[in-house]
C-alpha cells in the first residue's frame, strides 16, 4: 500500500517537507540512489509496455519501492509524482522524445518525466530515465547548470526545449526534447494502440533498441552507472568510462550492484 512516511524511509529521507527546491533536489537524488532503473520484466513488451502507464500505485509501491525491484519511467515517475503531490507539490506529467543512435529524437510520448510548477518556474524532475541525465532536478531557463562534474542546460529547440549535457573535456549533447505541456496518462495508452497498428511514428532506431534490450541503471554520490545489455557505462565527477563486460560473472556483478543486491 501506497504510504508517504514508508517511501520516504526507503529513500533514507529525514530532511524538511517545506515546498522548496532544496527539498525537491534531495528527494530526487535520494530517489536514483535508491532505487533503480530496471526493464527487466517489461523486454517482453515491446513498445506496449507503455499501455501499462496509469499504474496501479499500491501494487507497484509494493514491488518498485518495498522490494527494490526498481522500474522503468512510468512506474517510477508515477510514483515520484503522487509523492511530491502528497508532499503538496504541484506537479504534471510531461513527456519526451529521447536522443537516438543516429541523432534523431524519438516520438514526443516516447518518455514520461515530471514537471514541478514552484514559485513561478518550471523545475524537471526524472526519476526515471536510465541515463545518463540529470541527478538533480533542472529550472527551465536557467542557463549552465552544473552537478557533479557535468553541466546542463534547458533551451529553445526546434519549437521544444532541449535538455542538453556536457560531461567534462567533452562538447553539449542532447539529452531529450520536450514540450511545456501537461500530458494526461491515456495519451500513453492511445500511443501503444499506434503502436499495435504499425504507425511508423512509434518504431524508431532507438525505440526499438531499448524495448528489446535489458537496461539496468542506478545512481550514486558523484555519477551513475547504466547497464545496456552488456555495455556498462559509468560517470564519475563528470568522466565517462564504457567497458563490455565478457564474462557472466563481470556482468552478474555489474547487475547485483546496480539492483542493490550487493554493495
Amino acid at each position: 500500500m501506497f504510504a508517504v512516511d514508508a517511501y520516504l524511509a526507503a529513500l533514507g529521507y529525514t530532511g524538511s517537507r517545506d515546498l522548496t527546491p532544496e527539498t525537491l533536489r534531495d528527494l530526487q537524488k535520494r530517489h536514483l540512489v535508491a532505487i533503480p532503473f530496471n526493464n527487466a520484466l517489461r523486454t517482453d513488451q515491446g513498445t506496449q509496455s507503455v499501455a501499462d502507464a496509469d499504474i496501479d500505485l499500491d501494487a507497484a509501491f509494493a514491488s518498485v519501492v518495498e522490494k527494490g525491484s526498481g522500474g522503468v519511467c512510468f512506474e517510477l515517475n508515477g510514483l515520484f509524482r503522487k509523492l511530491l503531490i502528497e508532499l503538496g507539490f504541484q506537479v504534471e506529467h510531461l513527456s519526451a522524445g529521447v536522443r537516438g543512435p543516429g541523432g534523431t529524437f524519438g516520438p514526443d510520448l516516447e518518455h514520461m518525466l515530471l514537471g514541478v510548477r514552484l514559485d513561478g518556474d518550471l523545475w524537471l524532475v526524472d526519476v526515471g530515465f536510465a541515463g545518463p541525465g540529470f541527478l538533480e532536478p533542472l529550472r527551465v531557463g536557467d542557463g549552465i547548470q552544473h552537478q557533479y562534474g557535468v553541466d546542463y542546460q534547458v533551451v529553445p529547440q526546434d519549437g521544444y526545449f532541449a535538455v542538453k549535457r556536457r560531461i567534462r573535456d567533452a562538447d553539449w549533447q542532447d539529452v531529450y526534447r520536450f514540450k511545456d505541456q501537461a500530458r494526461d496518462l491515456s495519451e500513453w495508452s492511445a500511443a501503444a494502440e499506434a503502436a499495435a497498428d504499425g504507425e511508423d511514428a512509434w518504431n524508431w532506431e532507438g525505440e526499438l533498441v531499448a524495448a528489446d534490450t535489458v537496461i539496468r541503471a542506478r545512481s550514486f554520490e558523484q555519477g551513475q552507472r547504466v547497464l545496456v545489455g552488456r555495455r556498462l557505462l559509468t560517470v564519475d565527477d563528470g568522466r565517462e568510462t564504457v567497458k563490455v563486460l565478457i564474462t557472466p560473472e563481470a556482468y552478474e556483478e555489474a547487475v547485483q550492484r546496480i539492483l542493490g543486491q550487493v554493495a
